[in-house]
């Protein structure tokens, strides 16, 4: 299919073949009829890409702090690569749609194939022939409402949210300062809610197309005597500013023509000093409005489909979506005399030329239309140019394509040669089709599927979301396939014990998690300092995690596992390998959460069958900038110290030695012990007891910390 594409790195608009993507549990495949093209937030996506690299660090400070801090840290090489790894990535452009159903994944209840709906949201509506988009994002089209109106739907919610928080009552005094697209439609919204509108801009044409909606209007000069005629020098009741300036104007406007204890709302992006005096006397209250309404970045209403309870939240952002097409289908809101441009999705980047200015044209609603004739449906696009390596041992298919397989991963396997790179897949197509283009793969798809079938392919490669790689493990290896799992193996003990069982009936397939740091060269000249020991050990890993906001996904038991499951496996890895055995019990206890935390402020104590003891204290409450990862080993007189992977201090009887270079985590050790296995046939690499054992001791690491006991469970 073809979609609009903005690549950050050098400023290129582009329209690429993708595949179709897949719709996942909760999302429909909608076939694009008409997009929306945003004036204000896909312009300034652009002249941000087409910005210098200076310009972009100029623009984006809070980056380039980032940035440092993670140079700091690791190193300059490996943050540079990183961050231009971040600017290679292509975006979607696009957030307002409207279509039709063309497919449905489950849990769809309320949703039929051939719906008309329209569509929103950045990432899902987008700018593509086909788009997947979750349930509460989706909002069914009378039947007497176009599509190139529907696709003014987002917008509309966008200036409904900010008329309903103005609070206005029936006729009242509203004015509406901004007279673009979302200031046509806000006039719209006001008057058919019963309330006197003025509409107020800079631009006299704009002005008159205001004015031909049946709302009285005026240019800038005129404005502030004409709110006294208007209001009868009471001011203004509320006043919702749409315009898109730096300038200070709309605020400070929005104060003289207010009446005393008035509202003002700021749906545009406007200059935010304001003029304390008049504000002061007034007390005028001011709020800047959040995009299209409640539920607007929950990613459990918006990803995960789940409602808020209307009466508690009557006007939800999909519910606002459903009140504005209904204004459509009733005559109240206008859209098609604001339609100024339209082009053909394969003329699309001409779109942009218009609304950055590279084309001297007046606009206002730029729509891309979408032909209704027979389109291309392929979940797959073919890389023809790519050679392929018949010699290699792997033959590699990769499920993910998300950015720690384009930082990390991928570019490890790229120039290895062991590796044949056949097939990558994510479910909305994009990312696996940059990626395979990128990294040299024979195809992309959208289909998981296709790649655990694919009869080339005898290692499948697992990137995905947490939540997804235990189901994804088991149907690798039901087809016969080695598996390389990114961690964690699973999330739950259901999911460890479905594994463990087929496991028993693969023996021929070798499983592998992505435990890398044990492959690290100093954590393996760590390992030879010990191999013979003869008394226990007694190891301290330290953690600087970093904080991470309680909703993001990886917090979610349900699809992260939480921070014990989804990372600290990696530090417990550690001690295993040194230790040569899981642990066989656990005791964790957490400093407090205070409403701020999740579970990840840490301290666990592992205990294993030899008599070895190791403590793993995860910590997201520090500073980001301070080193991430320390280790400490004591044994037989002797303590070593591996800091950040980078220096392995060791001293034994009052000698003191040093090993040190670049960072090194161990993935390139890892993926080339793994291709050796396979190679060699001589069993996984890391042994499956201590796999297996490894992501027992995640789930007795909380349990315990939820039973406030120690667990024993080896």
């Amino acid at each position: 299919m073809k979609q609009l594409l903005q690549h950050i790195k050098d400023g290129r608009t582009v329209i690429e073949d993708v595949p179709v993507p897949t719709p996942r549990d909760g999302q429909a495949l909608v076939k694009v009829s008409a997009s929306l093209v945003s004036a204000g937030t896909e312009r300034m996506v652009v002249e941000f890409a087409e910005k210098s690299l200076v310009g972009k660090a100029r623009s984006r400070p809070d980056l380039v702090k980032q940035v440092l801090d993670k140079a700091k840290r690791e190193g300059v090489m490996p943050t540079m690569q990183a961050a231009f790894n971040r600017l290679d990535q292509p975006m979607a452009l696009g957030y307002s749609t409207a279509g039709t159903i063309v497919a449905l994944g489950k849990n769809m209840s309320g949703f039929k194939v051939g719906q008309r709906v329209a569509c929103a949201g950045g990432g899902y509506a987008t700018h593509a022939e086909y788009n997947v988009v979750p349930k509460n994002l989706l909002t069914p089209l009378p039947k007497n409402v176009d599509f190139e109106s529907a696709a003014f739907t987002t917008l509309g919610a966008i200036a409904l949210h900010g008329f309903r928080l103005a609070e206005p009552q029936l006729g009242e005094n509203v004015a509406v300062i901004g007279l673009g697209l979302l200031g046509l439609l806000t006039i719209q919204l006001a008057s058919a809610a019963g309330c006197h509108v003025l509409g107020i801009d800079i631009d006299p044409k704009r002005v008159k197309l205001a004015s031909s909606l049946n709302v009285e209007a005026v240019t800038r000069p005129q404005a502030e005597s004409a709110a006294v005629a208007f209001t009868q020098n009471r001011g203004f009741d509320s006043i919702i500013i749409c315009a898109d300036t730096p300038s200070n104007d709309p605020v400070e406007l929005a104060g003289v023509i207010a009446r005393d204890r008035a509202k003002v709302v700021a749906t545009g992006a406007v200059g935010l000093s304001f003029p304390r005096k008049i504000y002061y006397e007034k007390e005028i209250s001011f709020i800047n409005s959040r995009s299209y309404g409640p539920g607007r970045y929950d990613s459990n209403y918006e990803e995960n489909g789940n409602d808020y309870p209307i009466g508690y939240i009557r006007w939800t952002e999909g519910r606002n979506f459903q009140a504005v097409v209904d204004l459509m289908a009733s005559g109240k809101l206008k859209v098609a005399p604001l339609i100024s441009h339209r082009f053909d999705i394969e003329d699309g980047v001409k779109a942009y030329e218009v609304i950055t200015g590279k084309k001297k044209e007046v606009f206002l609603g730029v729509l891309l239309k979408y032909s209704d004739e027979k389109r291309e449906t392929s979940k797959r696009v073919e890389f023809p140019k790519v050679i392929s390596h018949q010699l290699s041992v792997v033959s590699l298919g990769v499920l993910g394509a998300g950015l720690f397989a384009n930082s990390t991963l991928l570019p490890v396997l790229k120039n290895n040669k062991d590796y044949q790179l056949v097939g990558i897949a994510s479910s909305g197509g994009l990312h696996a089709q940059h990626s395979g283009k990128k990294f040299g793969f024979q195809y992309a798809t959208s289909s998981d599927d296709e790649i655990i079938n694919d009869p080339k392919i005898n290692t499948v490669a697992i990137l995905t979301r947490h939540d997804t790689h235990a189901d994804l493990v088991v149907k690798a290896l039901k087809a016969g396939k080695h598996v390389f799992v990114e961690k964690p193996l699973a999330i739950n003990s259901e999911q460890l014990s479905v594994i463990s069982k087929q496991l028993l009936k693969t023996d021929h397939c070798l499983l592998m998690t992505g435990f890398n740091r044990r492959f690290s060269p100093l954590a393996q000249n760590l390992k030879s300092l010990i191999a013979n020991r003869n008394e226990p050990l007694y190891a301290h890993y330290r953690v600087n995690a970093g904080f991470i906001p309680s909703n993001h996904w990886t917090q979610d038991p349900a699809i992260g596992g939480g921070r014990i499951i989804g990372e600290a496996c990696h530090f417990i890895d550690v001690l295993t390998f040194l230790v040569g055995a899981p642990p066989v019990s656990v005791s964790a206890h957490a400093l407090p959460n205070n409403g701020k935390y999740s579970e990840d402020n840490v301290s666990m104590t592992f205990t294993f069958a030899d008599g070895s003891l190791g403590v793993v204290d995860y910590l997201a409450n520090g500073d980001k900038s301070f080193p991430k990862e320390r280790l400490e080993v004591s044994c037989e007189g002797m303590i070593a110290v591996l800091d950040d992977y980078i220096p392995l201090t060791m001293v034994k009887d009052g000698k003191k030695k040093v090993e040190s270079g670049a960072q090194d985590k161990g993935w390139r050790a890892e993926m080339a012990a793994f291709a050796g296995a396979i190679k060699s046939g001589v069993g996984a690499p890391i042994p499956y007891e201590q796999l297996i054992g490894v992501t027992k001791s995640t789930f007795a690491a909380v349990e315990s910390l939820r039973k406030k006991e120690r667990v024993q469970y080896g």
